[in-house]
């Protein structure tokens, strides 16, 4: 007997299929030019440290006949780095007012013309002999990656259906690892890590780049800026349904409509464009749980000191007894457990959840931080074997940050705030971000000398105080809508009202904004019900009197100040 498929089991089969590889394509082509920028120009510009820095020294004496000593090499070079990340900060301004404006996806599109432009100034700075040119090209490529790392994230929240939101958001993550991975093996000297090479070295992002230019365009905007930010519910439901197979789901409509009620609200108090300004989400009491959220969360994520231990990666593998030419190739190893982690949480933030992996990834790092500077005290009185604990800890420390906060957090904005407050709150945690990154990087020399071995103590700190704080007052937002999350946090203070600062006036036997008491039982005193002698009978009665006012009240470590002359880009 032959039995028949049922072709309603396979035409849904078929939507699925399509709606995954449509989803896949647009991940990929999204985050190409998006995320994986950050990581990848973090990265590069590692290994052609000593040869920029023999071009600096080399330009100065073109000029002035004379050459510059090791220190002011030293701030020349640290112009380069810090340029990057002021750079960020600028673009984590940019891209929430470029959002709102221009869509999620044209967004990520004219951001690419930060980055051509860089690659057109890294080219030319050598033929121009002009370092200044490549702090330029530094500081825009540094835009770039500030508009990607905000609105990349928020594209994708926005795209992806709920059961897979936080495995597509998470992708970010990945990117942003295969990008630092891929830096690292592209600057490897027998590709372009040779002195020659290093403006195409620095250049070559310009190919991520184009590549986006060419296939970003084919796929869909995200639904929901096209139904609550520019009204167009025709090419909302297009759009959803090239994500979702060929037919726009009726529950995600209905989700959408219910957002888009909140939207009109938010119109009505913020103006014709629905968005939120940075003040008002900063005064706005309903939204400050999720608010402070965010900013500890974006905050611990470069306080942590994960970008720091790239800098200690080629001074630990030299003291394991790696030769000299082979470090490079142990510290590709860094980049791959990064990668591998965020591959292998990408694929468990469903089943486990952001909560779990964010607390544990956390808890993870306080640990082997604590592990890392037993064994960098030891190591630094001679104790056998310490350097290769040593190098343990910087494997598990970094894969420790991959499985969590590396991913997680960039999720957060898009699942907690609605769609007037979300551009506003990630300008507000990528400027956090980025700030924190570059106190980081200033900083962690002068902790190395202060601190010594202890020098990752204060790393442990921040994760132990994320892991506490974040544990607190972060819900699980796996699989939830945006209402019931929203629920969660009004349960950890008082809701005055979106908007509304200030508590209105009270009535009777309403409730008061403030109190769970009515606000009758806050009129005080109470009068008996007489009327007054100069009163008649016959006029009416006045029950109470009005109100009353409420009553109410280097030398531990050898070899290391070499390694601060070729402080890396990542901290």
């Amino acid at each position: 007997m032959v039995i028949e498929d049922d072709p309603d089991v396979n035409q849904r089969k078929n939507a699925n299929s399509g709606s995954l590889r449509t989803l896949g394509l647009t991940v990929c082509s999204a985050a190409i030019g998006g995320t994986f920028q950050y990581g990848y120009n973090i990265s590069v510009i590692n290994s052609p440290t000593n040869y920029i820095q023999r071009f600096i020294n080399d330009t100065y004496w073109e000029r002035w006949g004379t050459g510059l000593d090791a220190p002011k090499i030293t701030l020349v070079w640290t112009f380069i780095v810090s340029a990057f990340s002021l750079g960020g900060l600028v673009g984590a301004i940019l891209a929430g007012p470029m959002a709102s404006r221009f869509g999620r996806k044209h967004t990520l599109l004219l951001n690419n013309s930060f980055l051509f432009a860089s690659a057109a100034l890294v080219l030319a700075s050598r033929w121009a002999r002009s370092f200044e040119m490549i702090v330029a090209g530094r500081l825009l490529v540094g835009v770039n990656a500030g508009v990607s790392m905000n609105v990349q994230p928020m594209y994708f929240g926005e795209s992806a259906p709920k059961h897979l939101r936080g495995a597509v958001a998470f992708s970010s993550a990945v990117f942003t690892a295969f990008g630092i991975f891929l830096g690292q093996v592209v600057g490897l000297t027998e590709l372009l890590g040779a002195e020659v090479l290093w403006p195409y070295l620095l250049a070559s992002n310009a190919l991520p780049g184009l590549l986006q230019l060419l296939t970003l365009p084919w796929f869909p905007e995200s639904p929901r800026y096209l139904l609550m930010d520019r009204g167009d519910r025709e090419a909302c439901v297009r759009a959803l349904a090239r994500l979702r197979g060929g037919v726009a789901p009726p529950e995600e409509l209905e989700e959408m409509q219910q957002e888009m009620q909140e939207m009109q609200k938010q119109r009505q108090q913020h103006g014709d464009s629905g968005s939120v300004s940075p003040w008002a989400l900063l005064r706005d009491r309903a939204l400050r749980p999720q608010l402070r959220t965010v900013m500890a969360a974006s905050s611990a994520m470069m306080l942590c000191g994960n970008d720091s231990i790239y800098f200690y990666a080629s001074y630990i593998f030299r003291e394991a007894g790696i030769p000299a030419a082979k470090v490079q190739y142990a510290c590709v190893g860094t980049g791959l457990s990064e990668f591998t982690a965020a591959v292998a949480s990408n694929l468990l933030i469903e089943r486990v959840g952001r909560r779990r992996l964010l607390l544990g990834g956390y808890g993870m790092m306080a640990c082997f931080a604590a592990v890392f500077t037993l064994a960098l005290v030891l190591q630094s009185q001679g104790v056998a074997g310490m350097p290769y604990l040593s190098m343990a800890c910087v494997f598990t420390y970094i894969l420790s940050f991959g499985i969590g906060p590396a991913g997680v957090t960039g999720i957060l904005p898009a699942e907690i705030f609605d769609q007037a407050s979300r551009p506003t709150a990630y300008m507000i945690a990528g400027s956090l971000m980025w700030i924190n990154l570059l106190l980081v990087g200033m900083m962690f020399p002068f902790i190395i000398a202060g601190l010594g071995p202890f020098c990752f103590l204060p790393f442990g700190g921040v994760c132990v105080a994320a892991a506490l704080y974040l544990g607190r007052v972060l819900p699980e937002t796996k699989g939830r809508t945006l209402a019931e999350i929203t629920a969660e946090f009004d349960k950890q203070g008082p809701k005055a009202g979106k908007g509304n600062m200030e508590p209105g006036p009270l009535e009777l036997g309403v409730d008061c904004p403030l109190t769970p008491l009515k606000a009758l039982g806050r009129l005080s005193p109470l009068k008996p019900l007489t009327p007054p002698e100069h009163v008649s009978s016959l006029e009416p009665l006045s029950p109470l009197d009005p109100p009353t006012p409420l009553d109410v009240k280097p030398e531990v470590f050898p070899g290391i100040k070499e390694d601060l002359l070729s402080n890396n880009q990542r901290g």
